[in-house]
């Protein structure tokens, strides 16, 4: 197996653009009008990931408990903004807070758990593990939220005459609204699920092939994708079910009433 990496010159990254071209006259020809946002949205990944290399190289060759969780934390409030911001309908104060707080607990327990217990990385902070493992299950764990808030938010909207006929009836908040309840952590799952049934057949994770191009032999890079997509799992399980466990209360005054 050949252990060397290929370098890849800016010349060569240069010429990938041509599929943002490509986009760009589909839509043109269409007659959609994203042009702006495919623009923008190009440039942003080319700054962002371009700042974020230098900014990992330092961290690299600095490494620290302290620059370590800096950086955990700033991806993890860049998350809880844009799961907040993907959210369509409009939201309390305290959802909000929930939504932040189960992306803390879901993220942070599981990440420190898989890195800690399982890889049993030493020193823990070490950020050449910790950040892009960190990452992968932050950004995960963004995506069930945002998609569990949605279906909640929308279907508490949707249903509430059928939430204040059963709370008339002599319901509970949590049984009038355990349906919908269920269906926003059914929803918020979902995706990682159906990702994982066609892994390996369909798709080939980012993760494992980047190992497999660095000279990682195949099968250590798959038991590194089987634990973080389990650990991907664990952490969108955990801070939906904390979503939307607490959640659901944040639409009810606190004589059980639909606010």
């Amino acid at each position: 197996m050949n252990n060397t990496v290929m370098n890849l010159s800016i010349f060569q990254l240069s010429i990938a653009y041509i599929f943002v071209l490509i986009l760009l006259i589909i839509f043109k020809s269409r007659g959609i009008r994203r042009e702006k946002q495919i623009l923008i949205a190009t440039v942003r990944m080319t700054l962002q990931l371009t700042l974020m290399g230098y900014v990992l190289m330092f961290v690299f060759n600095n490494p620290s408990w302290y620059l370590t969780l800096i950086m955990i934390g700033i991806m993890i409030a860049f998350a809880i903004y844009n799961s907040i911001k993907r959210v369509r309908e409009e939201m309390s104060k305290e959802l909000k807070r929930i939504i932040a707080y189960s992306m803390m607990f879901g993220a942070l327990a599981t990440a420190t758990f898989f890195i800690i217990v399982v890889l049993k990385v030493r020193p823990w902070f070490n950020p050449q593990y910790f950040i892009p493992i960190s990452g992968m299950i932050v950004g995960n764990s963004m995506t069930g939220i945002a998609l569990g808030a949605n279906k909640l938010c929308s279907d508490m909207e949707d249903k509430r005459v059928e939430i204040e006929n059963s709370l008339m009836l002599g319901a509970s908040p949590a049984h009038a609204t355990r349906e919908i309840v269920n269906g926003a952590f059914d929803s918020a799952i979902l995706p990682t699920m159906n990702n994982m049934l066609t892994m390996g057949i369909v798709s080939l994770p980012g993760m494992m092939t980047g190992q497999i191009l660095s000279g990682t032999f195949p099968i250590t890079a798959i038991k590194y994708q089987i634990g973080i997509m389990l650990a991907i799992l664990g952490s969108t399980a955990l801070a939906t079910v904390f979503f939307v466990t607490f959640g659901y209360r944040t639409f009810f005054t606190k004589d059980n009433r639909l606010k």
